[in-house]
């Protein structure tokens, strides 16, 4: 095993009362400028006023970075040797994750504090001179260096002794990151286009398992007869934060994103940390979001971060093989899921295009050994292109959103990759200058495109003009049925659409929930219309609506379950008024521009969520169940004969897959929220499943219409089940 550097592991702690060598400096005094005291003023409440107290007077054992003590301590020693130790050692919960800018406007602030003025000369880790000159030398009267023993005092420790607990994994730092490995998963074996497209049983190596998006595992151990014998094996917890991860496991080795842009890999036995890969934001800047999955192929692991970069990590080591930025995100460019990878291809959709600007929202296709761009293809039609028509004469430049919410889906035998689109913005057609007639293409969509090139093959718009935040971006399920190549797509109307895969040929639909936005379904060809008030609304007017934006559907994504040929959507009942706001034309405005306030969904008696099993050749509905917590995760089904589904109130339910029947449930510590997974290691199946808190209208559902539902907040946690043996 490697050993990196001594790290830090409490907050400047007695450290800062003399145990580092007190070094002679000159006497001249370290200067900075007076804007680095002021990025390090906002830095050090952010992240050091709850340990060292926001007038820098300190607590417990963070001691004071002003007054006398302070100056005592280290006003004679050289600022340096100060910053090399803040780098080192801060902040206590993720040592030396602070960049050497930070770490120098931190210091800058701490001297402001304690009276030096600000100079021409800025601080850095080359400077020269004390932290505060006026205090004298530290070092001993006689420049001699004493350690201590027992019954003679040193001048210093001796050199062997540390307050701080050893790391010991490697550190690797890039230009926007910082790795630790501890222990590298030497066992990790390279995961071919092969096993991508069809992925061993043990394993789960895309955000659904498969690229067919299923949701599904074919492991059996854990089944209708011993459920009730599930255990906890272990617990990781996870960074604070929104939260709503879908982990990826190859041999055993379980991979993680979570809040902040912070991706872990776990050993799947016990939990272990073997690495952890950690983005680094600058000043200023969105300071990391949710992600809910990642990519595998052959030794790499693909990060599609929030300041809108594609990443590519050593899956052995967590080490930084490549990043390449996709768009800027000043512009509001943002990455929320996870790319795709097929035939060597990473393919990724971007989202945050609510503001005007001249670009509009796309899907990427990169090179998977360098990043570098090998297409880009808009979802938003451009000038002079099919489509353009659709926009009613809006410039490109105002034609926004068409975000891609969520993770694709591959089918290697048709060459396709297939993505669900977003609706467009602003929400509403009166606020984008625009009616519900004008289809906005290709807003609501499905997307089918080639994954060597991104032409686009086909797309089935499913809600052309969609004026109420009720978007089509969800995850495209891909089933065979008696050699028919289906794909089935819902979103937040709650329609389930039945398309063929080859050509996005309608072939049917279900109604899942209560809906009254259409005052006309075609079931012989798929077509919508808008009730009048919804067809003549003005900026200004409110209108009463179901379902809610929480859906019908939302990104909490079904599972298919082959042996049954059902399809398990986690749905939810509610509704709204919404009022479309006025918009102001120009480049960096936009935005959403609605005003929503939520209903309980008539007839449901407050039983907000719902789990519903359709047949997928019929469409009919063969079971569902309702409750009166929201459903927060994925449906994960599986050949045992089971669906395991977790919900707001913090439960955990097994149910039997023919009957909806519940068979086992637990309680974890908060809301149960993200894609269970399962996978497999020597035999022994593992059911994993996350627990996490926030994230847009299905949150608020439970956050604001169940109020007597608590759910705790900082338990961000995966937990690992498998059978009492």
């Amino acid at each position: 095993m490697k050993h990196g550097k001594l790290i830090q592991n409490i907050s400047l702690t007695a450290a800062l009362w003399g145990t580092a060598a007190m070094s002679a400096v000159a006497q001249s005094q370290a200067s900075y400028l007076a804007s680095q005291a002021e990025q390090g003023s906002q830095l050090y409440q952010n992240v050091c006023a709850v340990c060292h107290l926001p007038n820098l007077q300190g607590a417990f054992e963070s001691p004071a970075l002003t007054g006398a003590n302070f100056v005592n301590n280290w006003g004679p020693r050289s600022a340096r040797e100060f910053l090399a130790f803040v780098q080192e050692a801060m902040p206590p919960q993720a040592p030396g994750s602070l960049s050497e800018q930070q770490v120098a406007s931190l210091t800058a602030f701490i001297l402001s504090a304690n009276g030096i003025a600000p100079a021409a000369t800025a601080l850095d880790f080359a400077s020269t001179g004390a932290m505060i000159a006026a205090a004298g030398s530290a070092a001993s009267p006689s420049g001699q260096v004493r350690y201590p023993v027992p019954g003679t005092p040193g001048t210093q420790p001796s050199p062997d002794s540390r307050n701080r607990t050893p790391e010991t994994g490697t550190i690797s730092r890039s230009a926007t990151a910082l790795t630790r490995t501890f222990h590298a998963a030497e066992n990790f074996r390279n995961v071919p286009d092969t096993e991508l497209a069809d992925p061993p049983a043990e394993d789960w190596v895309y955000w659904r398992r498969t690229p067919s998006s299923q949701g599904y595992t074919p492991l059996s151990q854990i089944n209708r007869n011993n459920v009730k014998q599930l255990q906890l094996a272990w617990v990781w917890g996870m960074e604070s934060g929104r939260s709503q991860p879908a982990p990826l496991v190859r041999d055993g080795v379980v991979f993680i994103p979570n809040f902040g842009n912070v991706i872990q890999a776990l050993d799947g036995r016990d939990g272990t940390l073997l690495w952890e890969y950690r983005r680094q934001f600058g000043e200023g800047e969105r300071q990391g979001g949710n992600l809910r999955t990642l990519a595998l192929w052959e030794d790499l692991v693909f990060v599609a971060t929030t300041d809108a970069h594609l990443v590519a990590l050593d899956a052995r080591t967590g080490i930084v093989r490549w990043d390449t930025e996709i768009a800027d995100d000043n512009h509001g460019y943002s990455n929320s899921s996870g790319p795709i990878v097929a035939n060597g291809v990473v393919i990724n959709g971007i989202n945050g295009c609510q503001q005007f600007y001249p670009e509009s929202c796309f899907i990427t296709g990169h090179d998977a050994r360098t990043g570098t761009e090998l297409w880009r293809t808009y979802t938003v039609a451009q000038p002079g292109q099919p489509g353009d028509a659709s926009w009613g004469g809006l410039p490109v430049e105002f034609r926004g959103g068409v975000d891609v919410w969520m993770t694709g889906s591959w089918d290697p035998e048709l060459n396709l990759v297939f993505f669900g689109t977003a609706q467009a913005k602003p929400w509403m057609a009166a606020s984008r200058g625009l009616t519900t007639q004008d289809a906005a293409l290709y807003s609501n969509s499905t997307l089918a495109l080639e994954p060597a090139t991104g032409r686009l093959v086909w797309y089935r718009q499913h809600v052309p003009g969609e004026s109420l935040d009720m978007d089509e971006a969800f995850e495209q399920v891909l089933v065979d049925v008696a050699g028919e190549p289906y794909l089935l797509s819902i979103g937040k109307s709650g329609i389930l659409w039945k398309l063929d895969r080859r050509n996005g040929q309608f072939l049917g639909l279900a109604q899942t929930v209560f809906q009254n936005v259409y005052d006309q379904v075609n079931i012989e060809t798929g077509d919508l219309r808008y009730r009048e008030d919804i067809r003549n609304m003005q900026v200004g007017d409110w209108l009463s609506v179901c379902p809610s934006t929480a859906g019908g559907h939302n990104w909490q994504s079904s599972g298919y379950h082959p042996p049954t040929r059902q399809l398990i959507i986690p749905l939810s009942q509610s509704c709204m008024e919404m009022s479309p706001r006025s918009t102001t034309f120009e480049i960096g405005s936009g935005g959403n521009q609605g005003d929503r306030s939520w209903r309980e969904m008539p007839g449901t008696d407050g039983r907000f969520g719902k789990l519903a099993a359709y047949d997928v050749e019929t469409l009919e509905e063969t079971w569902s169940i309702e409750q009166r917590a929201p459903f927060l995760t994925a449906a994960l089904t599986t050949a045992g004969g089971l669906v395991f589904i977790g919900d707001y109130d913090r439960y955990v339910h097994a149910l039997d897959v023919e009957s909806g029947d519940e068979l086992w449930r637990t309680r974890l510590a908060t809301s149960v929220q993200g894609f269970p997974v399962s996978y497999a290691i020597d035999g022994e199946q593992y059911i994993a499943i996350p627990a996490g808190r926030e994230g847009g209208s299905p949150w608020r559902i439970g956050n604001f219409l169940t109020p007597e539902l608590i759910s705790p907040d900082g338990h961000n946690a995966l937990y690992v089940f498998k059978l009492n043996p």
